[in-house]
């Protein structure tokens, strides 16, 4: 049996100091004291073996982090673990309070393909292994065929498409060797609710961006642009994660998926979920009223939906524990998850084949204020992300070897 824990951490825009990352943003170096202080300490409490981390400008940024968390927790270690200078020896009492540090675990960062100048920057992410990685990593943003997706009128005429070349940041595709097994982790960072406004030819600004001169219409067309684009680009990562069960692989999905659990991107990235019974539904090839699927196509449907549905750590817990609420992001009064850990069924309670289960999942939020805060402006410096971690264990599903 093998116990491991994999977190989501959107760290709110890592960089050095000194550095203009978006237009008149930057970090005093008195500011990236603050942050990177605050960072380690989170990563020190979280103590995950698997982190997927987003919004990174620069990978020597969190690398700095990861020194300051590892060097703390080698004093914490200094000051909890038991030898044979201290009065107490039973070591199972105290079994979580080591920190493991990650000088030995493997860092991959990609990126992203926008990233432009001081000003102009756009972050990329990263995945961090204590197990390492059973293949080089691969991030992908730019893709190798762009994606067209047609539409059509309801009266039937072809109504053109949307199509999308590269995505707004990348995803980054990790295999993790975990106790006997080989996990596949995606990591990613779906396009924002921000609104995508057009600036047009000679101009310095899209006229949506002059609030003095307010557009709802017009913003609201931009969250519309935002939403097609944050549903391609979950598609596309649907498509990855298709390609790697169809190879029989278990799959981990983790990272900021900028929705909530039942909005449509996140669906499209999970799955359907299974009618209960397909067979009172009318065939599609139906001739007559009666032309039902039948018991035996019920059950093969079935499970070709299941094969391939993702599970939300999130929600899995709650059903476990009875709890009622979990947010990872508050804005304007309103708490909601937009950060996720979905699992392949091969850690799903309920199925028979499961290679192991998620015992526990545990979200860091006490930092999150909503903006109408008074202690908002002095929180800036945090992420504001909660930070989410699902608690796996490996093993045959009686919980024995």
């Amino acid at each position: 049996m093998t116990r491991f824990t994999i977190a989501s951490f959107n760290v709110k825009n890592l960089i050095g100091a000194d550095k203009e990352f978006y237009e008149f943003l930057s970090y005093t170096p008195e500011e990236y004291a603050w942050k990177q202080d605050w960072l380690a300490d989170q990563i020190l409490t979280m103590d995950a073996d698997i982190v997927g981390f987003q919004e990174i400008f620069e990978e020597e940024a969190l690398r700095d982090v990861l020194k300051e968390a590892d060097r703390r927790g080698r004093v914490l270690n200094e000051a909890a673990l038991p030898d044979a200078s201290k009065s107490y020896r039973k070591k199972a009492i105290f079994r979580k309070l080591g920190f493991t540090p990650y000088d030995k675990a493997a860092l991959a960062f990609a990126p992203n393909v926008n990233d432009g100048e001081p000003g102009q920057r756009r972050p990329g992410l990263a995945i961090l292994s204590r197990m390492g990685f059973a293949d080089p990593p691969v991030a992908l943003q730019e893709l190798d065929e762009p994606l067209s997706i047609p539409f059509r009128e309801l009266t039937g005429e072809d109504s053109g498409y949307y199509r999308i070349s590269r995505l707004s940041r990348p995803i980054l595709k990790a295999r993790v060797p975990v106790g006997g097994e080989v996990i596949t982790v995606f990591n990613c960072h779906l396009k924002s609710k921000l609104g995508e406004h057009l600036t047009p030819k000679g101009a310095e600004f899209a006229p949506e961006e002059n609030l003095l001169s307010y557009d709802p219409a017009g913003r609201a067309l931009g969250a519309l642009r935002a939403g097609i684009r944050r549903m391609a680009e979950a598609w596309v990562l649907r498509r990855e994660i298709l390609a790697e069960l169809n190879l029989g692989r278990p799959v981990m999905v983790l990272g900021d998926f900028n929705d909530g659990e039942h909005a449509v991107s996140s669906e499209i990235i999970t799955g359907e979920l299974p009618f209960k019974n397909y067979s009172w539904m009318l065939r599609h090839d139906a001739d007559h009223p009666n032309d039902r699927y039948s018991k035996e196509e019920n059950e093969k449907i079935t499970e070709n939906v299941e094969r391939v549905r993702l599970h939300s750590a999130e929600k899995l817990f709650v059903r476990k524990s009875l709890r009622d609420m979990v947010y990872t992001a508050a804005f304007g009064g309103v708490y909601e998850s937009i950060d996720q850990i979905y699992l392949s069924r091969h850690f799903h309670p309920d199925y028979a084949k499961r290679i192991g289960e998620m015992e526990y999942f545990s979200v860091f939020n006490d930092h999150l204020t909503d903006g109408s805060h008074p202690e908002a402006p002095y929180n800036k410096l945090a992420s504001d992300h909660g930070q989410i971690i699902a608690h796996m264990r490996l093993g045959p599903p009686d919980g024995k070897g």
